[in-house]
């Protein structure tokens, strides 16, 4: 753990709000539902705090399956690819958010040295590349031990932003201008590639910059002999923004992410606790991980599941637990992830044996399957989810005022109405999925015919689709 210094805190009234008639009320606590209420409270309350300064990384605070190929006939080695944005119409918004995000990769493995993307509507540029226009920025990755890095495709020395004029500029002389495949690409056929005139030359300036940023990770050995050597992954992401460096005299300027994501990680150690108190041992292996780098771009997960500790093979499934909202006592879940593979039936298990039901996505259209830590051993052929508070009781309005006001910014504090009864059931759910997870007799298993288990797991054996 990094150790934040201390700095001069405003103590900040809190103000109890009664909300009548929304629900009924809940028997008093038990004993142990007491225990468990306080000590994810006590975990939230110490993350949150302004003394680690808002977590930031490195502070001390913390296609082919488709049919689709647009290299068809084309010799892109020791070039650069200009790529229209977008994706073809028709597909998932999981398989479309995927397929967007990894252009330049594809552009690498045919050869390409460097990569262009423009928008496919000039009037809503957007962020093409995770550039937006031709501001400097600054960029974040790591770099392993043999000067491997994770967010640069291998090979690809550039990738490179464009204002709209210079995007016309890259067409002169070609076969067709960039206005007419914009207006191809807007009907039924899709444009095909073609060579460009144009020759580019570029110098680069960069200043570089090396810090660290830990990885936290726990292993609880499995007992059964035959299954001990397969982890079960929980996980949840430890970084959060740290502080606002232009923040106005008197204005709290430190990004405490007291629910993004300390109610994560204060309910993964509680549903560590939970195995520990047990007494009893899982089956499997089970892993507990703290991720680094995950609002810089699932830096800390990339990078752990690109040098794992444990032989990637070995990774039964993951949950990752990210943003809990204990505003509400929540009755559902959801795991996004759920229609890709088996471990949708374990949370499904856990979830009626405590009368919380599993919920479909309720946004498909922000692709957040791919958007979460979980994703990168997703790519690696490991079954994972997401698991969230559901938008059932009442959480559909909790979570909109949240995503409206409250979501990165310095008022995700301990100055919410957090209901810690609510965070320490959620933890009995993870403990409770998690050992489901580590003692069921077969490990998870892809669907057949899904997109991402026929991408990343060809030769993982297979499970036939059922409702969890």
């Amino acid at each position: 753990m990094i150790l934040a210094r201390r700095l001069a805190r405003a103590a900040l009234p809190l103000t109890a709000l009664a909300l009548l008639g929304v629900a009924p009320s809940l028997p008093p606590m038990s004993a142990e539902e007491t225990v468990a209420a306080n000590t994810v409270r006590a975990h939230v309350e110490f993350l949150a705090d302004d003394r680690l300064e808002g977590r930031d990384m490195g502070s001390r605070g913390h296609e082919p399956l488709l049919g689709l190929n647009d290299y068809r006939g084309l010799d892109v080695r020791g070039k650069i690819v200009v790529a229209l944005g977008g994706t073809p119409d028709g597909l998932s918004s999981e398989i479309t958010a995927h397929l967007a995000s990894t252009k330049d990769d594809s552009a690498a493995r045919h050869g390409a040295i460097g990569f262009v993307e423009i928008a496919r509507d000039p009037r809503n540029p957007g962020r093409i590349g995770g550039v937006a226009g031709m501001a400097r920025r600054s960029a974040v990755d790591w770099v392993d031990s043999s000067g491997r890095s994770g967010n640069v495709p291998q090979g690809l020395r550039a990738r490179l932003a464009f204002s709209p004029q210079w995007q016309e500029r890259l067409f002169d002389g070609a076969a067709r201008s960039l206005a007419a495949v914009r207006a191809q690409a807007k009907g039924v056929a899709r444009p095909r590639g073609f060579p460009l005139a144009t020759r580019l030359s570029i110098t680069a300036d960069s200043k570089w910059e090396d810090f660290t940023s830990p990885e936290v990770i726990g292993r609880l050995p499995g007992a059964d002999p035959a299954r001990s050597a397969e982890n079960v992954v929980l996980m949840a992401h430890l970084d959060h923004l740290g502080v606002k460096r232009d923040a106005k005299p008197g204005e709290d300027a430190i990004y405490n992410g007291a629910l993004d994501n300390a109610a994560g990680v204060a309910t993964m150690l509680e549903a560590a606790r939970e195995f520990v108190a047990s007494g009893t041992r899982p089956a499997r292996s089970v892993l507990f991980i703290a991720n680094t780098g995950e609002e810089k771009g699932l830096l800390g997960a990339d990078y752990f599941a690109s040098h794992p500790t444990v032989p990637i093979g070995s990774i039964a499934s993951v949950v990752d637990l990210d943003m809990p909202l204990p505003l509400y006592n929540f009755t559902d879940v959801i795991a996004f992830g759920a229609d890709h593979s088996t471990v949708a039936q374990s949370v499904a298990e856990a979830g009626r044996s405590m009368g919380i039901g599993v919920s479909a996505d309720p946004m498909p259209q922000e692709s957040i399957f791919v958007r979460s830590d979980h994703y990168r051993f997703v790519s690696r052929g490991v079954p994972a989810i997401l698991l969230m508070t559901g938008f059932a009781n009442g959480g559909e309005a909790v979570w909109k005022r949240f995503l409206a006001h409250t979501y990165h910014s310095p008022s995700d504090d301990l100055g919410q109405p957090i209901e810690w009864r609510a965070l320490a059931r959620y933890g009995m759910l993870n403990y409770r999925i998690a050992r489901a997870l580590a003692d069921a007799p077969m490990r998870p298993r892809w669907y057949a015919g899904d997109y991402f288990g026929d991408r990343f797991a060809p030769s993982q054996a297979r499970a036939l689709r059922r409702s969890p």
